[in-house]
C-alpha cells in the first residue's frame, strides 16, 4: 500500500478511473486513455476474404485458395458510387467496447489511437489510390452533433492523418469536415432491412462547397460500416458534386448474424447518427 503520493498523481487519481474502462482491471498508470494494453491487443485485424468492392465478408466456396467470386451479391447487382471499402477490423469485442467509449462515454482521447487503427486502414488503399486526397468525414446532423458534442468521425479522421503523417508523408490527405452536409434527421436504422436502409438515407446528404470537390479524389470516412447504405448515399452525392472518384475507409465493419437468412435485426451498423447504443446508419 502507497503511503506517500505526490500532488499529481493525487489529483490524478482523482480525475482519471484507476482501472481499464473495457475489462476493469487495474491500469499500472495513469493514463488519458483508461485502456490497458491487453485490450488494445485483443482488436484483431480483418480477416479472410471480402468483397472487393464493399468489404463484406464472402461465404462463397474457396476453391485452391482463392474465392470464387470477388464480389458480393449487393455490389453485383447494383455497384455502389464508391470505389471501394475497407475497415480495420470487425465490429466486436473490444473494438466495438472501445468505439463505444469513444462515441458514449465520450473519451475523446482514444480516437488518437483508434484514429492509426484507421490509419491501418486507409493504407489497404495504396497503391490504388492517388497521392492527393480530401478526407471527409460523414457528418451527423445538427441535432445529433449538438446532443453528443462532436463528431467522432471527424475525431477518427484527424487521428488518422496524424498517424499516415508519420508513416506515409507522401500521401497528401485533407481533413474536409464540412464538405458534405446532413440534411435530415434520419434516425437509428437498427431494425430496418437493407432495402429500407438504403431509402432511409436516399437524399440524405449534400456537398456544401461543389467547386472543392470538383475533380477531386475523395476518402469518406466514418467509424463503422454494415450495409453500407450510408456510405453509398454520401458517395452518391459527392460523385454527382463532382468528385473524380470516392473511397471509404472505416474503423469496424459490421457483419450479418447469418447472411443467408436476411432478418430485421441481422445487422449491427454504422454509428453516424446513432442514439444511446443504438446502431444508426
Amino acid at each position: 500500500m502507497r503511503v506517500l503520493r505526490s500532488p499529481v498523481d493525487a489529483i490524478g487519481s482523482a480525475l482519471l478511473p484507476a482501472s481499464c474502462t473495457l475489462c476493469g482491471s487495474p491500469l499500472p498508470r495513469l493514463s488519458s486513455v483508461p485502456i490497458c494494453e491487453a485490450c488494445w491487443t485483443e482488436i484483431p485485424v480483418q480477416t479472410g476474404a471480402v468483397c472487393l468492392r464493399c468489404g463484406e465478408a464472402l461465404e462463397a466456396p474457396v476453391v485452391e485458395g482463392l474465392a470464387t467470386t470477388e464480389l458480393c451479391r449487393s455490389c453485383r447487382i447494383t455497384p455502389p458510387a464508391f470505389a471501394r471499402a475497407v475497415s480495420f477490423g470487425t465490429y466486436d469485442g473490444r473494438l466495438r467496447d472501445a468505439i463505444h467509449a469513444l462515441k458514449y462515454d465520450r473519451m475523446h482521447p482514444a480516437a488518437r489511437e483508434l484514429g492509426a487503427m484507421l490509419a491501418e486502414a486507409m493504407g489497404q488503399l495504396l497503391p490504388e489510390v492517388p497521392w492527393e486526397m480530401l478526407v471527409v468525414p460523414v457528418p451527423l446532423h445538427r441535432t445529433k452533433h449538438r446532443q453528443r458534442g462532436f463528431n467522432q468521425a471527424r475525431s477518427l479522421a484527424q487521428g488518422a492523418i496524424e498517424a499516415l503523417g508519420r508513416s506515409h508523408p507522401e500521401w497528401k490527405l485533407t481533413l474536409a469536415s464540412s464538405t458534405l452536409m446532413r440534411l435530415r434527421a434520419t434516425g437509428t436504422q437498427a431494425g430496418l432491412t437493407p432495402t429500407q436502409r438504403r431509402k432511409n438515407v436516399r437524399g440524405a446528404f449534400k456537398v456544401t462547397e461543389p467547386k472543392e470537390v470538383q475533380g477531386r479524389h475523395v476518402l469518406l470516412v466514418d467509424d463503422i460500416l454494415t450495409t453500407g447504405a450510408t456510405a453509398r448515399a454520401a458517395a452518391q452525392s459527392l460523385k454527382r458534386a463532382g468528385a473524380a472518384s470516392v473511397y471509404v475507409a472505416t474503423l469496424a465493419r459490421a457483419r450479418r448474424i447469418n447472411s443467408s437468412v436476411p432478418s430485421n435485426h441481422a445487422f449491427a451498423d454504422m454509428h453516424s447518427s446513432s442514439s444511446n447504443h443504438q446502431p444508426a446508419s
